[in-house]
């Protein structure tokens, strides 16, 4: 397996470019299988993720070609041949159940395995089974599959979710857009990710009002066209740069960031030092006098803080002045990452789902292991502000989520290089 070496090599000066959202990408590409008229995705992110999403549609039948080195996608389901999602396939990737709601809502049956991905909680599948029963599906779960039928087509209804779910959101909006008459979606998340999902159905024709909201409201049409849609920028990809002159110090300008996709993390920035403005092009990040102030953090869903940022900002936390508290809200079991940075000398204390960091004024590189994808690239944050070397083992996680990660943070001088495994 790979590894990342980074090498503390003190602050940072130059621009990062942000890609496409990997979140939004692979919500869009299911997008797809609702039409029979090509749909293109532009700015779409280089990851692995994409292509396990890429190899899930070309085994359903659906045409996908990457031009522009990838960074475009045209893809067409005019000749869809299968409707199984094999677990060969799907357990790689938690988002490939979101081509369970679009198979089913213009083909009326779907067989879809239950998903795999990281392993930072159960995320159960079942708010995206609820929702589809309120429009109507029968569904049965055999041998680890889901077996999904609307002889008569999906119908309108109202889906009140109990908790915000995302990819339940996302499933529920799209086969919402083929059912007969009106659906109602309560509680529904808000994230950017949602909006840019909503924006593109309606530009393949689809009748949504309310994305954005909790209440997103969809009027089902009997078919959806082709389109082109330019994926939105990975605030998670956002963040994550942002941080790296916040915990090494310089000032790095984000290219295509927008303040109005990290506004809770922004906030938290700013009371810890953080200096964030947009410079028309993207945001501009860089560190105040001084060592980080401690903030406290909890997770919650859009618009609050990010569960997919919370790793990153515990490096940012170890070495601030002062305690801190992360309370992860989402996930159960995502701080595996505690005891990794705690090799590098960092002091943290975890009970249940709250970490209490005390800063120190120094890491120290050590060999360490990656545990998930945000895991990842906390370590590599950490790895930027600490004494000598760090060694990142098992990173394959990280390419699921960053592209390109070694050439954008050398780019801006840190000294990080990807060792091949044997």
């Amino acid at each position: 397996m790979d590894s990342i070496i980074v090498t503390g090599n003190g602050p940072l000066h130059g621009q990062i470019p942000i890609a496409g959202a990997k979140n939004a990408c692979l919500t869009l590409m299911p997008a797809t299988l609702l039409s029979d008229e090509p749909l293109t995705l532009t700015n779409a992110p280089r990851l692995s993720d994409i292509k396990t999403m890429t190899t899930l549609l070309q085994s359903l039948g659906a045409e996908v070609s990457q031009l522009q080195g990838g960074q475009v996608l045209a893809m067409s389901s005019h000749a869809l041949d299968n409707h199984v999602a094999d677990y060969d396939i799907v357990r790689k990737m938690r988002a490939s159940i979101l081509v369970l709601g679009p198979m089913l809502a213009r083909h009326g049956h779907a067989v879809v395995s239950l998903p795999g991905g990281c392993a930072i909680g159960a995320r159960p599948v079942d708010l995206h089974l609820r929702a589809l029963e309120a429009m109507g599906a029968v569904l049965e779960l055999k041998e680890g599959y889901v077996h999904a039928t609307a002889p008569g087509g999906l119908r309108g209804g109202v889906v009140e979710f109990p908790f915000v779910s995302v990819g339940a959101t996302e499933n529920a909006l799209m086969a919402a857009t083929l059912a007969k008459g009106t659906t109602v979606l309560k509680n529904a998340a808000r994230e950017p990710e949602i909006v840019d999902l909503a924006q593109c159905l309606r530009k393949m024709g689809a009748q949504i009002e309310g994305e954005g909201t909790q209440t997103i409201t969809i009027q089902g049409v009997d078919r959806l066209g082709g389109a082109t849609h330019a994926v939105v920028a990975d605030r998670i990809e956002l963040g994550t740069y942002m941080l790296a002159p916040a915990i090494c110090g310089g000032e790095v300008e984000l290219l295509g960031g927008r303040m109005d996709l990290v506004g809770a993390f922004c906030e938290k920035l700013d009371a810890a030092g953080i200096s964030v403005s947009d410079t028309g092009r993207g945001l501009m990040v860089s560190r105040k006098n001084g060592r980080v102030r401690a903030v406290d953090v909890v997770t919650e869903p859009f618009p609050g803080f990010p569960t997919d940022l919370q790793a990153q900002m515990m490096a940012l936390m170890c070495t601030a002045q002062g305690t801190s508290v992360l309370e992860e809200r989402i996930f159960e079991n995502r701080f595996m990452h505690a005891p990794e940075l705690m090799r590098m000398g960092a002091r943290i204390d975890v009970h249940g789902g709250t970490a209490t960091v005390t800063g120190v004024e120094h890491l120290k590189g050590a060999p360490v292991m990656a545990t998930d994808l945000r895991a990842s690239v906390s370590l590599i944050l950490a790895g930027l502000a600490a004494e000598g070397e760090t060694i990142v083992n098992r990173v394959y996680h990280l390419d699921r989520g960053y592209e390109r990660v070694e050439e954008k943070l050398g780019n801006v001088g840190a000294r990080i290089e990807r060792i091949s495994g044997q």
